[in-house]
């Protein structure tokens, strides 16, 4: 009777919690088509940054965002990774001290990179734990590990914070699981 009963449960459990909704699955769906919202916001951040930002941040050369492809080129894993190495980048420097006012403005943004990070995260997990990188994006991780080795933070900064429409589009990108346009 016991076991009968342990087996009931069992299958009733099951039903009502399928074992892929155990499973950490992965869908970037949402971020095919990026909320008015999130990018007013995204915008907002970027132009009170760039009024703020002195001069001799201008002079900064790091050209990570400069890249002889596109990630449309890479395979599905090779953009999500990319977007991921991306978008730590942006997160690390949106969490450097800053202005009051500026702290203020990029906390939402902060909010939908830092969520988007998270849900890249469970795709490279579910989706290619072992993937291992193709030349082009090697390379380029490459580039990013020696500018942060090597660059200033108020560099870094500009450049991550300067370019997070690009990262936007890059991980529109990843969201398509066929090439992207």
């Amino acid at each position: 009777l016991v076991l009968a009963l342990a087996l009931a449960l069992g299958a009733s459990l099951g039903a009502a919690f399928p074992h892929d909704a155990l499973k950490k699955s992965c869908s970037l769906s949402k971020y095919q088509f990026l909320e008015p919202h999130e990018l007013k916001a995204v915008r907002k951040m970027t132009e009170q940054f760039g009024s703020i930002m002195g001069l001799s941040d201008r002079k900064c050369s790091i050209r990570l965002f400069r890249r002889k492809w596109k990630p449309v080129e890479l395979s599905l894993p090779d953009r999500v990774m990319l977007v991921e190495a991306e978008l730590d980048l942006a997160i690390a420097m949106l969490r450097l001290p800053a202005d009051p006012s500026f702290a203020e403005t990029r906390q939402r943004p902060l909010a939908f990179l830092t969520q988007a990070r998270e849900d890249l995260r469970g795709c490279v997990a579910a989706e290619a734990p072992s993937h291992q990188p193709s030349g082009k994006l090697r390379h380029w991780l490459q580039k990013l590990q020696m500018a942060k080795e090597t660059e200033t933070a108020s560099c870094l900064e500009a450049t991550a914070i300067l370019h997070l429409f690009q990262v936007l589009e890059d991980l529109r990108c990843a969201a398509h699981q066929e090439k992207c346009t």
